[in-house]
């Protein structure tokens, strides 16, 4: 199988200098999720199109993804056609799916696949029933209930924009099958465009037999094409992430008020407490408590039964076993140990406003309540800072130490 992925749009109503398929959603591109869905088919060979500000496109992807320009954007179709010269492929099986549907299952793509290859059909198309089925490209079926069509609403008479099976954007073909209809399909009078979807029409009257599969959720197609996609789209893959902690073992005290996003993981019996954001790239072991209101941002690594508090942030550190960091507190590029207390309202000063510098506290230390630490700096093992203590950069406390004041001075060990 060789997947096509349309990624050329210039998303005009994203109004924005990014590519809208690079957008991001729950911490990753739109792009991304439609990329992890394709792998997950196992495609032979992956090749997107892409058009305006390619170059980023091509970027992001990087070495192992074909690419292939549409210079010109005049419909899915052509940009269909764009990507076959790349493939080269008279023979095998093509799948094809928009680079903006970031809520496809992978299960679902698979499902389709399978249902496509048992039938033997020579094209499948996903579909999904809906309340309301304005803008969408709507199914035409004939007496038997086969699909002869896809008529898209400008297009369509009263009787098809009351059909309430729509088109979802994703389809497999026999690639011979789609080839020869490509050569078929004509130029939309009104928008001056080919489209895919005139690939059903040309293969229905040629007696082909084309499939559908039914997906149980509308949702899967929506493309993203507005801020306001965006936003919904987000929405919903959060619920899915926090309903799938959730069956793993994690309490999730309000997901209504939880955001957790893409590349994360998180132990067992793990609490999530209240208005918590999950950034990607974090770990959390188990028997954790986490929140309210506290910010892990990338590169956050938290041991097993470490808590986190109110009105917290942690970014680029590494937290030991039954740690504490309940209250007002942030650390940045930190390697804290086991059992450490962190006082309300610590800072670890990690920039000095041209380099990320780092603290190293060691296990059984004690920070007292308003410590600064101006890293780098390393507080040893059971050390202790007093209440409102300076470390200055560069200093060292050693095992065992105290340090306070301002600027703090070491006056005894433990």
């Amino acid at each position: 199988m060789n997947t096509i992925i349309l990624a050329a749009g210039k998303g005009t109503r994203m109004k924005s200098g990014t590519p809208k398929v690079l957008h991001p959603v729950c911490g990753r591109p739109l792009l991304r999720y439609v990329l992890d869905v394709v792998q997950s088919v196992g495609s032979l060979k992956i090749c997107v199109v892409i058009g305006h500000q390619g170059e980023h496109v091509r970027r992001f992807l990087g070495k192992g993804i074909l690419t292939v320009v549409q210079r010109r954007l005049l419909g899915t179709a052509d940009a269909v056609r764009c990507a076959q010269k790349i493939l080269r492929s008279s023979s095998g099986d093509v799948l094809i799916l928009c680079g903006d549907t970031p809520l496809l299952k992978k299960e679902t793509v698979r499902s389709l696949v399978r249902k496509f290859r048992r039938t033997k059909a020579d094209g499948i198309v996903l579909t999904a029933e809906v309340g309301d089925p304005s803008g969408y490209g709507r199914i035409v079926r004939d007496w038997q209930g086969r699909m002869t069509a896809i008529r898209e609403e400008k297009d369509a008479t009263e009787e098809e924009r009351r059909i309430r099976e729509i088109n979802v954007g994703v389809y497999c073909f026999k690639a011979r099958a789609l080839s020869a209809a490509l050569k078929k399909v004509k130029l939309n009078p009104v928008k001056k465009e080919y489209y895919l979807t005139d690939v059903i029409g040309v293969l229905s009257r040629r007696g082909a037999k084309i499939e559908t599969y039914l997906t149980g959720e509308p949702q899967e197609g929506w493309g993203v094409n507005s801020r306001e996609d965006l936003a919904a789209a987000q929405q919903v893959l959060r619920q899915r992430f926090l309903r799938y902690w959730m069956a793993e073992g994690v309490t999730i005290e309000d997901p209504q008020t939880t955001f957790v996003e893409a590349d994360v993981r998180i132990g067992r019996d793990t609490v999530i407490r209240p208005f918590t954001v999950i950034e990607g790239n974090v770990r959390i072991g188990s028997r954790c408590v986490i929140g309210p209101f506290t910010h892990l941002r990338p590169g956050t690594r938290l041991a097993d039964e470490v808590q986190i508090g109110n009105f917290a942030e942690v970014s680029r550190s590494r937290l030991g076993t039954k740690t504490l960091m309940k209250h007002f507190s942030f650390a940045g590029d930190a390697e804290i140990g086991r059992h450490v207390n962190i006082g309300a309202g610590t800072v670890t000063a990690n920039y000095d406003g041209k380099n990320k510098n780092k603290t190293v506290i060691k296990d059984n230390a004690f920070i007292g309540s308003d410590s600064i630490l101006v890293a780098p700096v390393k507080v040893g093992r059971g050390a202790m800072t007093g209440a409102g203590c300076v470390v200055k950069k560069g200093q060292v406390v050693p095992d065992g130490g105290v340090i306070v004041g301002v600027p703090g001075r070491i006056i005894k060990k433990i």
